[in-house]
């Protein structure tokens, strides 16, 4: 008995051996191997066209596995389906096919209220893989999406394609384990998507990583993402889908994002030849909820997350959106190229007419370290007049600023500069060397460290137009002449 038993296990997993170099054949039924559709793996000729077949292919028996064994696939635009899978093994490259004289990525489509964010964010077809309106989408496996013939700038040419990776109005969307290089103006666009998750993907690339634009029920986790040109992982809420849409119910999570030049972090190297992204501000590489915010964004958890040359954390609303219940909690940064931390209410309202200001409120950042940090911007939490940002309680924070910070530099008031993009540098230099308060109410700071490289001249708060400020165990610099903190206009000042 024990005999026939074991005869029979071992025959059946004989067949399910079978069935399994059968799939990556092509045979098994909803498994489609792109060479049995005439792909070639060269890197030479052009593969998107058997690519595409096998996804009609399997669209029409109501989905499968696209699986692309090792090899390098030369393509042009590829074109999802729902009930889709691409499975890109290990030792596959996908690269993006530079644009020939007539042939090219699928081209841009219209968009009547493209003027309201950039090109870029307005258009989806015109990328290397896309999808519109599609649901039960995976994108996975251990090989390589590498942009190479992607155009980083916001080109409207013919045949251009600009993204890596661009889905709109989709739900139940997956994209793990897969290396992204060189992708463009965004290795992932996604506008109007509901419940993605985004896993242990290492991205290394020259413009935006991941762009979450009007999304909702979203998880991104153990990713890497390295952006010295734009940022790393960006919420948006643009008006691209032509009606208002909030950006909700987000979770980010064990992520490391940086602005080494790009392609070193992939290689290991870490280089940091390159001081500036083209916006003319040192590298970017970030975090950051803005800066298209016609809607808003509202339950948000960032946590447990790296920051490595770059810029730091920022909140910005400036098209109208309310930015609310946001919790970010432990995180760490290293040579920090402007203001750790950017909290910004503006007045740019690049949204349809009559479009109000919006609001940020119900913000708890804590558990932050930083070490290294520009202080020529400090940390700034700044509305505008007659909109407060409100209710942010910063706790268990500690910084370490270069420091530098002159006598004469106290003595600024910045400009308000409501309908400005929104930047650090926006008010130049600013005129405390810990924490910039301007337009805001209740406001708590508990258990704050700063320490200095250098010595710092200007006061460690400089606070306006507020109310409701509480200092819990607040410990700046004490510098002989030079008064800890500046209050202009500010009602219920406490310190503890």
């Amino acid at each position: 008995m024990k005999i026939r038993f074991l005869q029979r296990t071992i025959v059946q997993c004989q067949l399910s051996l079978m069935l399994v170099f059968a799939s990556f054949s092509g045979v098994q039924a909803g498994v489609y191997n792109i060479r049995d559709f005439g792909a070639k793996g060269d890197g030479i000729h052009l593969d998107s066209p058997a690519i595409n077949l096998a996804i009609e292919e399997a669209a029409s028996k109501g989905g499968g596995t696209i699986y692309f064994p090792a090899g390098t696939y030369m393509s042009y635009s590829i074109r999802l389906k729902s009930n889709i899978t691409l499975w890109l093994e290990s030792g596959c490259e996908l690269i993006a096919a530079y644009p020939g004289e007539q042939d090219g990525y699928d081209e841009a489509e219209p968009n009547e209220h493209d003027q309201f964010q950039d090109f870029g964010h307005s258009h989806w077809k015109n990328s290397l893989i896309w999808g519109i309106g599609l649901e039960n989408i995976t994108l996975c496996g251990q090989g390589i999406i590498n942009g190479r013939g992607l155009t980083r700038e916001e080109s409207r040419l013919p045949g251009v394609g600009n993204k890596a990776i661009s889905l709109k109005l989709c739900r139940n969307i997956t994209i793990k384990d897969l290396t992204l290089l060189n992708c463009g103006h965004f290795a992932l666009l996604a506008t109007g998507v509901d419940n993605m998750t985004l896993h242990n993907l290492w991205v290394d690339t020259n413009r935006d990583g991941f762009d979450i634009d009007c999304c909702r029920n979203v998880r991104i986790s153990d990713c890497s993402v390295n952006s010295p040109w734009d940022d790393a992982i960006v919420l948006k809420s643009s008006y691209a889908l032509g009606f208002f849409r909030d950006t909700e119910n987000i979770t980010i999570t064990n992520c490391y994002v940086s602005g080494y030049d790009k392609g070193s972090v992939y290689n290991g190297t870490f280089e940091r030849d390159e001081p500036q992204a083209p916006d003319q501000g040192f590298v970017t590489g970030r975090i950051k909820l803005g800066t298209e915010s016609s809607g808003g964004f509202k339950n948000i958890t960032i946590s447990n997350c790296i920051f490595e040359r770059c810029r730091g954390l920022a909140l910005e609303t400036v098209d109208g959106g309310h930015l609310e219940d946001i919790l970010i909690n432990n995180i760490t940064m290293r040579d920090i190229v402007n203001a750790p931390l950017f909290l910004r209410l503006g007045s740019r309202l690049r949204s349809p007419e009559g479009t109000p200001v919006g609001h940020i409120r119900r913000v708890t950042i804590s558990n932050l370290n930083v070490y290294n940090a520009d202080s020529r911007y400090s940390c700034i939490i700044s509305g505008i007049p007659g909109h407060p940002i409100e209710d942010v309680v910063l706790s268990n924070i500690r910084i370490q600023f270069r420091g530098g910070g002159m006598a004469a530099d106290a003595a600024l008031d910045p400009p308000e500069n409501e309908q400005l993009y929104p930047e650090p540098w926006m008010f130049g230099t600013i005129p405390a060397s810990g924490f910039f308060i301007r337009h805001a109410g209740n406001i708590e700071l508990n258990n704050i460290r700063l320490s200095y490289q250098q010595p710092d001249y200007r006061p460690s708060l400089w606070i306006k137009d507020a109310r409701e400020i509480r200092l819990i165990n607040y410990q700046g610099h004490v510098r002989e002449g030079v008064s800890p903190y500046y209050l202009q206009n500010v009602e219920n000042f406490k310190s503890e």
